[in-house]
């Protein structure tokens, strides 16, 4: 009656297994770090960028744990926080010898003191958020005036592409805050405009104004509201894409970057101790321009540098109108042109086809440049010559290896910028502050637990002592999925898996009366097991479920710390589900299942309603 199959107790066994293979690694804590990534859109970090780092650090005389590349970065381990400033020094020295050219990010961070066998079999620790692992936190102001003063400049670049195409006759083009002003030498030219405009821009509010003796009639576009909310909207979106895009690159560990409010955006980055390097992180956002090329230096409005294939950089000369921005591009994807040579495939959406088309018919035979615009300086990625008209979809082709090809279309899709942004508060949480907040929330589950560990095992005697197994197995798998998922664990976090115990030795409560009412009414201590077990389970799962929706609402509309409770709530729901009935029973099974003639069980005291006591009462441990 109360015997498991041997694959259940195997199921059990592994799930044991698993849950402190999983769960070990986060007992080794983290040790310092120095972190090497790119300090421009246009340096690579690779594994010869990881031996220069082990040179530096041998010409200083500093040992390291090890120097790995990552794929986004290297990152060297040491012993001590000594140790690591008078890395970061070295490194710094040898990669940036020049410190405002800025190629490459020193900064300091963390990295998990786990064993190779641990990390070879992928047994990683959780992640730790900003609160308890220490790291930067940004609030960033985004200029929308800038954003629409830019959707305007496209707007202007486009009409006057669509009047030059029909050949009409204007005076000039005039841009203001929400609109712009065009103008035109009769009535007859700006009413033909206006159908034509209308249609080709049909997010401006479009109005007549003079008309006079002069003749002379002006033609006002403004943004209409719902457009001037949809390009804010728009240009915040970008901006954080933008901004995920940049800090992934970077390998920094599960940062946040997230919206707050209308024109604001929150950049969390844990582990990063530099405000200075992490501002350098953030500072990594870029605009991407295609112009035309001024063969004249002297006559450009704009001149940037590009760098050859042979490490030279020369200088190239720009005209001043922008024939279209970063936040115009859809796709860009290497590929392989007609002549079987690589080649990056560029698609953009309509505004910015219409003007590429209107440009590179009349400019065949010319030069073109991408530019990418990196705090406040730029530099040309890709200079080459217009070899036929085309709209939004066209390729840049030139001697590139199949490797620059997919770099560039890496730097050409993550460059777009859509408006700038301002760092507005800036805050700096130590590691020592972080491991405060991880005793604290240690102590709080140790504490949490004893309690209830004493309280069952006094109350329930050799049953609590099972329910108090039972919670100490769901703990266990808890962190164990938590690490296997590599979730971020931050304060919120911890009050769940305190606030899961609470809620785990619920069930194993229920059953325990249910035991006891089972005994209550005369049953044999046999069934009473049984019938305990099958009979709570109904009241577990519906109570469970109910909980498990709110954990799942607080999923689905939360965000930071919120979010961050309602999935270590919800997995804590799933894991005590299993761990308070089937391993709990498991080992009520392996304890009694197999004396057939059981009379009493360890359960504490159980009195008929006669008076009498039942055979579940205070008798020793051993159940006999």
């Amino acid at each position: 009656m109360n015997r498991y199959p041997w694959w259940k107790y195997a199921i059990l066994g592994v799930a044991l297994v698993i849950g402190a293979l999983f769960t070990l690694p986060n007992f080794f804590g983290e040790a310092p770090a120095v972190q090497v990534s790119s300090g421009k859109a246009t340096v690579k970090v690779d594994s010869a960028t990881a031996d220069r780092v082990r040179q530096a650090l041998a010409a200083a005389g500093v040992q390291a744990d090890f120097v790995q590349f990552d794929g986004t970065s290297v990152r060297a381990r040491f012993a001590d926080t000594d140790t690591q400033i008078k890395a970061k020094d070295a490194i710094a020295k040898a990669l940036n010898p020049d410190p405002e050219d800025g190629r490459y990010i020193v900064a300091l961070n963390l990295l998990s003191r786990s064993p190779k066998w641990l990390t070879d079999l992928r047994a990683l620790p959780m992640y730790l958020g900003l609160d308890l692992r220490g790291g930067v936190h940004f609030l960033m102001q985004v200029d929308m005036k800038a954003a629409l003063k830019q959707a305007v400049d496209t707007y202007a670049s486009d009409a006057r592409t669509a009047l030059r195409e029909k050949r009409l006759r204007f005076s000039g083009i005039t841009r203001e805050a929400n609109g712009i002003t065009v103008g035109f030498p009769d009535a007859g030219a700006a009413d033909a405009a206006r159908a034509l405009l209308a249609d080709r821009l049909p997010t401006m509010q479009w109005a007549t104004e003079g008309g006079g003796d002069a003749g002379a009639v002006r033609l006002v576009g403004r943004l209409a509201p719902t457009a001037v909310n949809e390009i804010q909207a728009q240009a915040l979106k970008q901006n954080i894409e933008t901004l995920h895009k940049r800090v992934n690159e970077l390998g920094v560990a599960e940062p946040v970057i997230q919206q707050q409010g209308a024109d604001r955006v929150v950049v969390q980055l844990p582990g990063v101790q530099d405000t200075a390097r992490a501002k350098d992180i953030i500072g990594r956002t870029a605009t991407l321009q295609i112009r035309l090329v001024e063969t004249d230096t002297s006559a450009a409005a704009e001149v940037v540098p590009s760098r050859e294939r042979d490490g030279s950089t020369r200088q190239v000369g720009l005209k001043r109108e922008v024939v279209a921005t970063g936040d115009q591009l859809q796709n860009a994807s290497a590929t392989i042109d007609q002549n079987q040579q690589p080649a990056v495939s560029v698609r953009l959406d309509d505004v910015g086809g219409r003007a590429m088309r209107a440009v590179t018919r009349e400019n065949l035979g010319k030069l073109m440049a991408i530019v990418l615009y990196e705090k406040g300086k730029g530099e040309a990625i890709s200079v080459a010559t217009i070899q036929g008209e085309f709209g939004s979809d066209f390729q840049i082709t030139g001697s590139f290896t199949p490797q620059e090809t997919a770099d560039l279309a890496l730097l050409t899709r993550a460059g777009a910028l859509a408006a700038p942004m301002e760092i507005i508060e800036e805050r700096t949480i130590g590691p020592s502050l972080g491991a405060e907040n991880i005793a604290k929330g240690f102590n709080s589950v140790v504490w949490g637990f004893a309690a209830i560990a004493a309280f069952m095992c006094a109350y329930y005697l050799l049953f609590g002592v099972f329910s108090t197994l039972a919670l100490a197995f769901n703990l266990l798998l808890l962190v164990a999925v938590l690490s296997m998922l590599q979730a971020t664990l931050t304060l919120p976090g911890i009050a769940a898996i305190a606030l899961t115990l609470g809620m785990a030795i619920d069930a194993n409560v229920l059953i325990n009366e249910r035991v006891r009412e089972e005994l209550r009414g005369g049953a044999p201590p046999q069934q009473a097991i049984h019938t305990g077990y099958e009979r709570a389970w109904g009241t577990i799962l519906d109570s469970n479920i109910t909980t498990l929706i709110a954990g799942l609402a607080l999923l689905a509309f939360g965000s930071g710390p919120v979010r961050g409770f309602a999935v270590v709530h919800c997995l804590g729901i799933l894991t005590s589900m299993f761990s308070a009935v089937m391993f709990s029973r498991g080992l009520v099974n392996l304890w009694y299942g197999r004396q057939k003639r059981l009379k009493s069980v360890s359960i504490g005291q159980v009195w008929r309603p006669g008076g009498a006591k039942a055979a579940g009462g205070a008798e020793p441990l051993a159940g006999s």
